[in-house]
């Protein structure tokens, strides 16, 4: 472990505590056929692939701190499928297209219990589904215009609930309505990232923790530079998410935020009282989304995400998405606001983390403009549990040079100039994130929001769905 090694989650400290981490640091220089830069899920899911595809592949996976560390340790632990997101997808791919992905993050989502089961991973699952719901009436119905599309092309994977069994099941009266996904869970994110890792291993990809990309040049091969040593490699992945960022032309296509959560200690004689008993997820309708979960062992996880916290300046990711989160009193507010039958209840724990948001909520696949062996995923927009699943999938196909479904998918697309460079990024996040949260304060005393609101809000990258406040 880095002697730099930022504040850990919750989640890992947890993950760690069962088993101590012995990271190895790569020391001397070395070649490999593919070289796998960053050690979360998609990272370690392009490793499984690509061992699956080609046993005898060598495949070297570089993390930066441990695996774990970065995104897929610090997430929500929402494991879900794209049918919330199907007008992005029909938008971005066509209707055909659309449903192809949609039902394969679907099979995602049985393939990864599946892998857990049979690998032992316990990073506690708990399939009871998911709960898109409206704390507010304006919020009612933000659902409708993608059940209406699912339902055009004979498909039911989100259903409405009646508001009484929404509000009976979440325990809380303040949700208004809501629509329930079954094919939806929550986890331990670390857990499964730690899990992931152990198998990796066991197959034979070279996992070296601790060991940062500090440069890359481009080449056949390309060289990967590290603190201590070269990696010369045929086919490069960069699995950094936000990180990515310091490439100009990735982060053209991305904007980084901060996600931000809060915990609650264990709590679990209060969510019996209030009828909360099993691993139900739910989100809101707010533009500045809240998601929440319980645990197995009576916690809360509560966060806020859209663009709530934060905002890196260009490429660098530094302390201000690092550590205990800057806004977790705005968090615990939102909790309280949410659930007020449980009366004041104590925060145990905070942290954040970047999130590589699109303007659409989708991820896309590319290669470095000057590097066509140099392949990266990004802008996963805080919804990347399940869909780095199939981002394993569509990276190993573009590493092997395959033409197939995956590699051809219309996610696999070159990064546009969807957001402005520095200083007007910088300073339109901060009017953005203003007016969306003017935007929600209106909708929750059920008053329009402000017109500099609407102007700006039709700005905003999409959220759970192409959300946006109306502008009439």
């Amino acid at each position: 472990m880095s002697a730099s090694a930022p504040p850990r989650s919750f989640w890992l400290e947890q993950a760690l505590a069962r088993e101590p981490a012995a990271p190895e640091l790569l020391g001397a220089d070395t070649h490999c056929d593919v070289c796998i830069v960053g050690g979360g899920y998609t990272g370690l899911w392009t490793a499984l692939r690509l061992k699956e595809a080609e046993p005898a592949l060598d495949v070297l996976l570089i993390e930066r701190d441990l695996c774990g560390s970065g995104a897929s340790g610090r997430n929500g632990g929402f494991l879900s499928t794209w049918w919330s997101k199907f007008l992005s997808l029909e938008k971005i791919c066509g209707s055909a297209e659309a449903l192809r992905l949609a039902r394969a993050s679907l099979a995602s989502f049985n393939e990864i219990q599946s892998f857990c089961e049979t690998e032992g991973i316990d990073c506690e699952i708990r399939a009871d589904g998911w709960v898109w719901t409206a704390t507010n009436q304006q919020q009612v119905g933000a659902w409708q215009d993608t059940l209406d599309a699912l339902a055009r092309h004979g498909e039911t994977p989100i259903v409405p609930w009646p508001a009484a069994e929404v509000a009976a099941r979440s325990g809380s009266a303040v949700h208004q309505a809501g629509v329930f996904e079954r094919s939806a869970a929550t986890l331990q994110p670390a857990l499964l990232s730690r899990g992931l890792r152990r198998v990796a291993l066991a197959r034979g990809v070279r996992i070296h923790e601790a060991t940062p990309l500090t440069d890359l040049t481009p080449g056949a091969p390309a060289t990967v530079h590290t603190p201590r040593a070269r990696i010369r490699a045929e086919r490069v992945v960069l699995a950094m998410n936000a990180w990515a960022a310091r490439w100009a032309e990735i982060r053209q296509a991305i904007v980084v935020v901060s996600g931000d959560v809060v915990m609650t200690p264990p709590i679990g004689e209060q969510l019996e009282r209030i009828g909360w008993r099993d691993g139900l997820g739910l989100s809101d309708g707010r533009a500045l989304v809240h998601y929440y979960r319980t645990t197995p062992d009576g916690r809360i996880a509560f966060g806020k995400g859209g663009m709530s916290g934060e905002f890196c300046w260009g490429g660098r990711i530094g302390a201000e998405v690092e550590g205990a989160s800057a806004i977790a009193p705005v968090i615990a507010r939102g909790l309280m606001r949410t659930f007020p039958a449980l009366g004041d209840v104590e925060i145990a724990s905070s942290w954040r983390g970047p999130v590589d948001r699109s303007d659409s909520g989708l991820p896309l696949f590319w290669h470095l403009r000057d590097a066509p062996n140099v392949f990266y995923g990004v802008g996963f927009s805080g919804n990347g549990v399940g869909p780095c699943h199939l981002a394993g999938q569509i990276l190993a196909s573009l590493a092997l040079g395959q033409r197939n479904e995956w590699a051809e998918c219309p996610l696999v697309r070159p990064p546009r100039r969807d957001f402005p460079p520095e200083p007007l990024r910088f300073i339109g996040s901060h009017l953005l994130r203003h007016a969306l949260l003017a935007a929600d304060e209106a909708a929750d005393r059920d008053s329009p929001p402000p017109r500099f609101a609407r102007l700006l809000a039709r700005f905003a990258p999409a959220g759970v769905s192409p959300f946006k406040v109306d502008a009439s």
